[in-house]
């Protein structure tokens, strides 16, 4: 753990990347803890230190759960976004393409979940069976 001494000008504590980012101070800590995020600098009164690298590297996290990425995804991702200058778009755009047909294969499945569940409501509103259609969606196999 490094630490330094820093006119409090230039200290930024935990909150200041967190209001920034959108990322809650707790998933920052986690990120830390996971090594996602490479632990900061640290003053000689033990308060994180955070500057823009930091920020940067919570906005591609946060856009990156945002878009459904796992966390290992997202750990492969970043070592490749550190590869600047290296042919590394083949290995992005493979990595995107699988996780696409993921979201392409919920999207389908939520879908179908949509359709069953309309059904059943529709069929509780008409009254067609005595008991309850959408209980008895649950039991269907």
């Amino acid at each position: 753990m490094r630490s330094i001494t820093a006119p409090s000008a230039a200290v930024l504590s935990i909150g200041e990347p967190s209001r920034r980012t959108g990322v809650h101070i707790e998933a920052i800590r986690y990120y830390e803890r996971i090594e996602m995020l490479p632990s900061p600098p640290r003053t000689a009164s033990d308060r994180r230190i955070y500057g823009p690298a930091e920020a940067r590297t919570l906005t591609f996290i946060r856009r990156s759960r945002e878009l459904g990425f796992t966390l290992d995804e997202i750990r492969t991702l970043l070592a490749l976004s550190v590869e600047r200058g290296q042919p590394v778009c083949g290995e992005v755009r493979e990595l995107a393409a699988d996780h696409l047909g993921e979201v392409r294969a919920k999207i389908a499945d939520l879908r179908s979940m949509e359709r069953v569940l309309a059904d059943a409501a529709r069929r509780c509103d008409a009254g067609e069976t005595p008991g309850c259609p959408l209980i008895e969606a649950f039991w269907a196999e």
